[in-house]
């Protein structure tokens, strides 16, 4: 099957990135936060100073590591039938943005801190829509105790959706314990959930290659306990990494590899997603800028690099909108967004996300989810057999002559073409008030009418009473 795919990297450049990125293993190394994982990595063969917490990583490690992490897996759901396997061929998975801190309110319009309910409802309107093939944790819950607002918001998220979650923080070893006792209640035990993957986590290394100690600690757990764990690198370019684009390439390329090496090294086998969310600084805030070209480049790169490397990635983004309110961010967003998604990450991230990503709006993940139906068009796979080039056809057709008659045009007539879905390039096409009304109605509509299938009887009580005794740890 044929289907498209943008390409950045010629094979020299990839060789490239990898070799610079062995080179600052080695030299300059990861520092590392905690001591116990700087005495697994130098108990396998890495050189660690103690006094500046940092590990020089051989090329041996690096390649012991890439060889154990497994080429694919499944993100499982409560339900099976929304398993998701990893790497994909054409159509990445795709989720929404996650651990925003305010919500646009689709009932007030209030834009506000998010709390433990929101989460609730989010996540149930995002259960509802089919465009969106497994969840993040999208917001974070303000009104819980701060050091246990990850378990609170897995919990949450896990219990209004049947499809795999990806939780968006883990703080500590204990923060990584407590997710997984939760998850393996679903799961109906550690070793079910191993089996069957219910929930996994993103982390986040500190760019430039500072991997600190809750995190990096939480990682290990995870690993141990089977959990997919997706090494972020936040690459921010003139900020924490250089300016350039191959600068940037290279320190979330390089991040990626020093997390794997964690990952392996606590646990040979331990599920793996190559990930970024890279891009240059915006010169009037030095935050990421998300609406550069570079952004996209980066996308293609990075995909690049992990399918090198053999494994799944998730290093692009697909949040359409420009401001709090509901929209389509002109011609320039959706164009920067769909080239960096057809490079090749099987996941994808950022439905419903405003704000920079600091919020989540109900009504702008419903214009995200009609445009992601539009935009994978473009990505559809296309046979390429000895019937569907027709060259029978042609030669019955003869010189000059027409296929509108033919009986290989009548057979392929219907089934072959892509036809726009014009109920949702209408809505598209909305102003911005008449957007933003008409999404509000759709959401309205599905948050009446949706229900998410209950957990068992117990189970409810036993998840609270877990987050109830990990929250009374921390106030003791």
């Amino acid at each position: 099957m044929a289907h498209t795919r943008t390409v950045f990297l010629d094979q020299n450049e990839i060789d490239l990135i990898h070799a610079v990125g062995i080179e600052s293993l080695q030299d300059m190394g990861i520092k590392v936060g905690s001591e116990p994982v700087l005495h697994m990595l130098e108990k396998n063969g890495a050189s660690v100073d103690y006094d500046a917490m940092v590990a020089r990583i051989p090329e041996k490690m690096v390649n012991q590591a890439l060889e154990s992490c497994p080429n694919d897996f499944s993100l499982c759901g409560r339900d099976p039938q929304r398993d998701l396997h990893v790497p994909t061929h054409a159509l990445p998975w795709m989720t929404s943005s996650g651990l925003a801190i305010f919500i646009k309110d689709y009932e007030t319009g209030e834009y506000r801190d998010s709390t433990r309910a929101d989460i609730a409802a989010f996540t149930r309107l995002a259960d509802a829509v089919d465009s969106l093939d497994f969840q993040w944790t999208a917001l974070t819950a303000s009104d819980v105790t701060p050091l246990a607002h990850g378990p609170h918001e897995l919990w949450v998220t896990m219990l209004n959706t049947t499809k795999h979650v990806q939780g968006v923080t883990a703080q500590s070893a204990e923060d990584a314990k407590v997710q997984i006792e939760l998850a393996a209640l679903i799961a109906g035990g550690k070793e079910e959930l191993k089996a069957r993957p219910l929930f996994s986590v993103i982390v986040c290394p500190i760019a430039p290659l500072n991997y600190e100690q809750g995190s990096v600690e939480a990682q290990v757990e995870l690993a141990k306990a089977g959990i997919p764990v997706v090494s972020m690198s936040m690459t921010n370019g003139g900020a924490s990494a250089p300016l350039p684009v191959a600068g940037m390439l290279v320190n979330a390329n390089t991040e990626n590899l020093g997390s794997i090496v964690i990952s392996q090294m606590a646990a040979p086998g331990a599920p793996h997603v190559y990930s970024s969310e890279s891009g240059p600084m915006d010169m009037t805030t030095a935050c990421i800028n998300y609406g550069s070209v570079e952004k996209g480049l980066l996308s293609i790169g990075l995909a690049q690099m992990a399918q090198h490397y053999r494994l799944p990635s998730l290093v692009a983004d697909a949040g359409w909108g420009d401001n709090l309110e509901a929209s389509v961010a002109g011609g320039m967003t959706p164009m920067g967004q769909l080239t960096g998604i057809m490079g090749g990450s099987d996941i994808v991230t950022g439905m419903g996300s405003v704000d920079s990503a600091k919020g989540i709006s109900y009504e702008q993940f419903i214009v995200d989810s009609y445009m992601w139906d539009c935009c994978k068009n473009y990505m559809h796979e296309v046979e390429l057999s000895e019937e569907k080039i027709g060259l029978d056809a042609v030669k019955e057709v003869g010189h000059g002559n027409h296929f509108l008659t033919h009986p290989h045009t009548l057979k392929f007539l219907r089934g072959e073409l892509v036809f726009w879905d014009d109920e949702k390039l209408d809505f598209l096409s909305l102003d911005r008030e008449e957007l933003r009304a008409e999404a509000n109605k759709i959401v309205r509509s599905i948050m009446d009418e949706h229900e998410v299938e209950p957990l068992a009887d117990g189970l409810l009580e036993k998840g609270d009473a877990i987050i109830k005794k990990y929250e009374d740890s921390l106030s003791g």
